[in-house]
């Protein structure tokens, strides 16, 4: 029987999305040469315990594979550890404390009505390209203290990261794979050249923004080098704009596709966090996350060596029917929740106050300006070619 995934061309190995389930909570994936962790319980022990599963997984990828990385390791937080991770992080947590996220809200709630505003067409809109995508990266664009102008061109960077995630092997090294993994790497060279302008620039020129913030910034004792600064900046430009990006669209194809919730969250916004926190669930926007381990371990019944890599599947931890009931049907009232779609641990992102607040302005704005918002019954959604993120590429509204 064909599920909606295979209609909407979800990528294929997303098996969760077709109803299917794991035959168990960690198995070896002896094509691709990693570790696949599924189990609720399973992936929360790993993102819970860094020393045996390190955030540093560069060092166990071969080297031609990535070849060119090095230069992007220096300052990149998702690459980091402990002390240093800590150090890192505790430079931009002013940025997102809950009373700096909550001042923002006045300039989303604008920035979604300009958005809406620019929609060309009369009773028609693509909401990815409309809104979605573009009000997270001036949002993030913003408080880097970058041109929310240049979009377009974070957006082509970006796309190539993506599309690096297709395929990934450590065994099967394909002609395809190596061409997506070098495309990735060029971009976001071109992502970092682009960074360092601005990065010199704050040191000549100060003005009151987040990169200004880190040139500033001293951590022991010293201030951050140039790489360091344009690979931080990097990771918060990128990750700082894909999750709200796939989350906004998730939440209005969880709410169209069942059309009786979306009726109640009309009646009643108040329902509006419920439902986003439960589409993070259903349709997890980074759908896994990788680990290396550190020394041989045990988890679910397997025996893991050292410098393995492992991935922790977000996307079926959050389906785990020990941890939620009926995990395959979409439930905006399902209480508690604890979903893992912002991961756990030390690397719970620190963008998600935000994300939340942008969807949930965003979708108030959207259900306010467009009583009848439906998808297109003469256009279907597209959702991203990628084995690690769930959300849509298209998504064709009428209105």
């Amino acid at each position: 029987m064909t599920s909606m995934a295979d209609t909407w061309g979800i990528h294929e190995a997303q098996f969760w999305l077709r109803g299917q389930a794991p035959e168990a909570p960690v198995r070896y994936d002896a094509e691709a040469g990693i570790w696949c962790v599924y189990g609720y319980q399973e992936v929360q022990h790993v993102l819970a315990n860094p020393a045996t599963f390190s955030s540093n997984t560069q060092r166990v990828v071969p080297q031609d594979m990535m070849e060119g990385a090095d230069q992007f390791s220096e300052g990149n937080l998702i690459q980091m550890d402990a002390l240093e991770h800590k150090k890192l992080r505790g430079l931009i947590s002013h940025a997102f404390t809950p009373k700096v996220v909550a001042d923002m809200e006045p300039r989303i709630a604008e920035l979604t009505h300009e958005l809406l505003d620019a929609v060309a067409d009369g009773n028609r809109m693509e909401l990815v390209n409309d809104l979605a995508y573009p009000l997270p990266v001036i949002v993030i664009a913003e408080l880097l203290g970058v041109p929310a102008s240049d979009r377009d061109k974070f957006r082509e960077w970006g796309s190539a990261l993506m599309e690096a995630t297709q395929e990934f092997s450590f065994v099967d090294r394909t002609e395809t794979q190596r061409k997506r993994l070098q495309d990735a790497m060029l971009q976001v060279a071109k992502l970092g050249d682009y960074l360092r302008e601005h990065v010199e620039d704050r040191r000549r020129n100060p003005r009151e923004d987040l990169i200004t913030k880190l040139v500033q910034a001293e951590v022991d004792g010293e201030r951050l080098s140039d790489n360091e600064v344009v690979n931080f900046s990097n990771v918060l430009l990128i990750a700082g704009h894909i999750t709200t990006t796939l989350l906004l669209g998730n939440s209005i194809l969880c709410l169209d596709s069942h059309p009786e919730w979306l009726s109640r969250v009309r009646a009643d916004r108040g329902m509006i966090p419920a439902a986003i926190e439960e589409a993070l669930r259903y349709y997890s926007p980074f759908a896994g996350t990788a680990r290396a381990t550190t020394t041989e371990t045990e988890l679910g019944g397997e025996r893991i060596p050292a410098d393995s890599l492992v991935v922790t599947f977000l996307g079926v931890a959050n389906r785990d029917p020990k941890v939620f009931t009926d995990p395959d049907t979409f439930d905006p009232t399902r209480d508690p929740n604890p979903h893992m779609a912002f991961g756990r641990g030390a690397h719970f992102c620190i963008g998600a106050p935000l994300a939340r607040l942008e969807g949930r302005v965003a979708l108030n704005i959207l259900l306010d300006r467009f009583p009848n918002l439906r998808s297109d019954p003469n256009s279907s959604p597209v959702f991203l070619p990628s084995l690690s993120m769930t959300g849509l590429k298209e998504l064709p509204l009428v209105f």
